[in-house]
């Protein structure tokens, strides 16, 4: 028996230091470990995102044993080509970060190489109950674990040039109700169009545009999801269906007898020139619309903007789409995922989201910085757009569903090329109908199924 008894000693010992190991987690403050990080943010971001990593790197980091350390401050272009040369495998690629931004399109390409790691094991359910579904349900794909973690978003709302539309809808009799739904934007882009031409009857053909999107295929999206409808079935494009249907016949006419411009560049830049009344676009575009229109001959005029709730299609329910980058963490070991997972639930946190997205036209993440600290910082923000886009956006919190574009990895270029076709189409159907043509609403449409189907 007394044999035995160092040995039983010996295991107790182990199982106790063995327990004291488990209890205290794979973070050890008196080895602290060093994570890397890649981010795109320039400017303000960038000087708030290096204050809060600091303020991390001198409280929570260093009472847990983790230090974040930015190795790369670049544009999004420049970053984009570094992840790329690392999921191709290239010999001169970077060394991959512990974290860093990027959307979910480069994120699943990551992914099924074997790169990423799932956070949803260093998030419990609770955890993520805080945080707005949507934005969440976004970074799951491949296996439907988490693999780009939420901390800053956007959505889709409506910007309109107040003083040139007080000036058409005195003399047009119409009112702001049309900008709640397409079809009210629609008529009011042909109605516009007309009457800006009647305003110089000794100039032909001078007649100013309406109305224009930055992004045409989230028109679609959010159209058809409005509809209880999706978009792509499977990685195809759904546009044989009644709800894209309803979704072609509102922007055909005006889009090819006038009134809603197809521009290849952002809707701010044609608001900037007075050429259109109203766009959708980001609610991170806020700050490129400015206050002023510059005329061709150099004349400014200052004008006021409204920024409107997301419109709907007629019959529809409230729903815009979401978007935005987020944080991805590499595939390492315990130690080095669970510091990366420390940094994102404290950089979530509804304390410092709301401080990093504080006036940037971005959205907070979590359910509590949306219900209890926007509306806190709305009331003190200076700059009235802003304050107003704010204010929508937290409408839209409350009324409407917001909805994620699909993940697979040729959705960038099958939505490049539904733009561009897009685009093609009408102009071309555009030219002829003022060459004399006709109306080629179901022929065009059939011609558009068929390039995106091919």
């Amino acid at each position: 028996m007394k044999k035995f008894i160092p040995g039983i000693l010996s295991l107790c010992l182990f199982m106790v230091l063995f327990t004291a190991c488990e209890a205290k987690g794979p973070l050890d403050p008196k080895n602290p470990v060093t994570i890397s990080m890649w981010h795109n943010f320039g400017g303000g971001m960038q000087q708030t995102m290096d204050f809060l990593i600091d303020e991390f790197n001198a409280t929570v980091g260093r009472e847990e044993g983790v230090i974040v350390n930015v190795e790369a401050i670049t544009s999004s272009a420049n970053l984009q080509e570094a992840m790329n040369m690392i999921i191709s495998g290239d010999p001169g690629a970077p060394k991959m970060p512990d974290i860093a931004t990027a959307y979910p399109k480069t994120a699943i390409q990551f992914q099924t190489k074997g790169l990423l790691a799932d956070l949803d094991v260093y998030f419990t359910k609770e955890e993520l109950a805080a945080y707005i579904p949507a934005f969440v349900d976004e970074g799951r794909f491949g296996d439907n674990g988490l693999y780009v973690f939420p901390f800053a978003k956007s959505t889709e709302i409506l910007f309109v040039n107040q003083t040139f539309f007080d000036r058409f809808a005195a003399a047009a009799g119409i009112t702001m109700d049309c900008f709640k739904t397409f079809e009210g934007i629609a008529d009011a882009a042909m109605r516009y169009y007309e009457w800006s031409n009647a305003q110089t009857p000794d100039i032909p053909r001078d007649s100013r545009q309406f109305f224009s999107a930055d992004s045409w295929i989230n028109i679609a999206q959010t159209g058809m999801f409005q509809q209880g409808a999706r978009l792509f079935n499977g990685e195809v494009p759904a546009l044989d269906t009644a709800a894209y249907r309803h979704i072609w016949e509102t922007f055909y006419t005006p889009s090819v007898t006038g009134g809603i411009v197809l521009y290849d560049g952002y809707s701010s830049d044609l608001s900037k020139t007075g050429d259109i009344i109203c766009s959708i676009g980001s609610s991170a575009g806020i700050l490129f619309y400015g206050d002023t229109v510059t005329y061709p001959d150099n004349r400014v005029e200052l004008v006021k903007y409204s920024i409107l709730p997301y419109p709907v299609l007629n019959g529809g329910e409230k729903a815009a789409i979401q978007r935005g980058n987020g944080f991805i963490v590499a595939k390492s070991d315990k130690k080095r995922e669970s510091a990366a997972a420390l940094f994102l639930k404290w950089f979530t946190a509804p304390e410092q989201n709301m401080r990093f997205v504080a006036e940037t036209g971005y959205l907070p993440v979590t359910n509590e910085a949306f219900e209890t600290q926007m509306p806190l910082r709305i009331a003190a923000v200076e700059n009235p757009y802003i304050r107003q886009m704010l204010e929508t956006v937290t409408m839209m919190y409350a009324e409407y569903d917001f909805f994620t574009a699909p993940v697979f990895e040729s959705f960038d270029s099958i939505s490049k090329d539904y733009e561009k076709r897009y685009k093609e189409i009408l102009t071309q159907n555009r030219e002829a109908y003022l060459n004399g043509g006709n109306l080629r609403q179901n022929d065009a449409l059939a011609e558009f199924t068929a390039e995106l189907q091919k």
